[in-house]
């Protein structure tokens, strides 16, 4: 294979973790891959000790025969500058106006870099939510994959913006209103539409997704992490606009590269001296909420139900480091408890002990869980997670709500939705449906699955299209 994709995924874990495993997926099909990463992220990265790294899995894909190369760039800031916290909207509004020039300059460079490959044989693979692409394909004639790590519904709704714009139902503004008319949606309320579309005030936040969404209509793919059987007719709607390929689930447990290079999970001993189905597994992700009133009630709800739990938990959250939990909780629930930063989710997720999961609901999460066939608990926070819930609860039926309210959760709430998911006979249409699911996912990444063929689809289509361009 003569195409060689630089790839540059958005600089949020959720997003950098499906990057990497498409860039596997594509170098195991022969093409030659660069991996382009911020320095920041890198540093992070490497100073995290989470195993395995980019870094290491990179470097084991090589010593296979892959051909990938790993590279980082600046994206203009010091290391040490806060991107997230007060300096956000600083960091966003250089990230639509100052950072496209730095692509710019990236990809100029990989390009020189290789003199013996044509710039044809190039092809660009940027997140969706970039604000650059179309402009840098265009200036060096390459092909422009937009990848997608979220699910088409998802996409669906941010690309029909103007659509619902028009019709008057974003921004929400607090009502509650059913949408029937966006094309391969059956219906959606406007309570679970992505949290950007709830706000009143335009920040420079929703500024870079609705431009990256008036960019991405010139994608010549679009890539989608998502199974075509459970978002059937969203893809095939979203398929007359432009090429749509539904290549999903992507994450370590489909590439034996990254599976290899996986370490036992840090709790592996403590869940297999546990019995099965025994032990709730709570993670809100790496941007977990620090409401301390929520996590007064979640505490509250793990002591009443008196479960077996595992919660990932980041260290300024716990009491010893000022943070949100009650006290003494964590004594209370020593025998029964165990609370861990960080932790392989996947093969946590695989654990036998593991009897559910309560989740913030993003996308990664969701498809692990349902590749585990671990049912969900559903609280989301913000952004996609809203719109994944929906996926989850109301159209797949393989979770529950953590409150049936709008958001207000209480301790014995918690406690009881708790009991019913970890209580295999209560749960059991749960499961029976989750189980169906969870098929769905295994038979599509089948040898002869959709999403293996629509990979192959792709594969061929962007080989015809780098060749009709030489």
């Amino acid at each position: 294979m003569d195409g060689h994709a630089i790839m540059v995924s958005f600089h949020l874990q959720g997003h950098i973790i499906p990057f990497v495993n498409l860039a596997l997926k594509l170098a195991s099909k022969g093409f030659s891959i660069t991996f382009a990463h911020l320095d920041f992220v890198h540093q992070q990265i490497s100073q995290s000790q989470r195993n395995p790294t980019q870094t290491d899995i990179f470097a084991a894909a090589r010593s296979s025969g892959l051909d990938i190369r790993y590279t980082t760039f600046s994206d203009g800031f010091p290391l040490d500058f806060d991107r997230d916290g007060a300096n956000f909207d600083q960091y966003v509004e250089y990230y639509r106006d100052g950072f496209p020039d730095i692509v710019d300059q990236l990809v100029a460079k990989i390009l020189h870099s290789h003199p013996s490959t044509a710039a044809s044989n190039y092809f660009l693979i940027a997140d969706t939510f970039s604000v650059w692409p179309e402009k840098i394909a265009k200036r060096y004639g390459l092909v422009n994959v937009s990848f997608w790590t979220e699910p088409a519904l998802v996409f669906s709704l941010y690309y029909h913006l103007e659509l619902l714009r028009g019709k008057g139902h974003v921004p929400v503004d607090g009502r509650r209103e059913m949408v029937d008319y966006v094309p391969g949606v059956d219906s959606i309320n406007t309570k679970d539409f992505m949290s950007y579309l709830h706000d009143t005030e335009l920040e420079v936040i929703h500024d870079v997704i609705f431009r990256a969404f008036d960019a991405v209509k010139s994608a010549d793919f679009i890539l989608c992490n998502t199974v075509e059987e459970l978002e059937a007719d969203t893809i095939s709607a979203l398929q007359q606009k432009q090429p749509f390929y539904a290549i999903g689930p992507l994450f370590p447990a489909n590439n034996s590269i990254a599976k290899s290079l996986m370490p036992e999970a840090d709790s592996a001993d403590w869940l297999n001296s546990r019995p099965p189905g025994s032990v709730l597994y709570v993670s809100f992700g790496s941007l977990a909420t620090t409401d301390r009133s929520v996590i007064h009630e979640i505490a509250g709800g793990l002591l009443l139900s008196e479960v077996n739990f595992m919660w990932v938990i980041r260290p300024g959250m716990v009491n010893s480091g000022g943070g949100v939990l009650p006290e003494g909780f964590e004594d209370t629930t020593r025998k029964r408890g165990l609370m861990v930063p960080w932790c392989s989710q996947n093969e946590v997720l695989r654990n036998p002990a593991i009897g559910g999961f309560l989740t913030h609901c993003g996308w990664n999460s969701i498809l692990e869980s349902v590749w585990c066939g671990v049912p969900m608990i559903c609280y989301p926070l913000f952004t996609d997670q809203i719109t994944n819930r929906k996926l989850v609860v109301d159209d797949w039926k393989v979770g529950i709500n953590l409150c049936e309210g709008e958001g207000i959760i209480n301790k014995e709430e918690v406690a009881e939705k708790i009991e019913f998911v970890m209580s295999e006979e209560r749960s059991e249409e749960l499961r029976q449906q989750m189980e169906k699911v969870r098929r769905t996912l295994e038979n599509a990444t089948s040898v002869d699955g959709s999403s293996n063929r629509n990979f192959d689809g792709f594969v061929e289509d962007v080989c015809h299209e780098i060749f009709r361009r030489q």
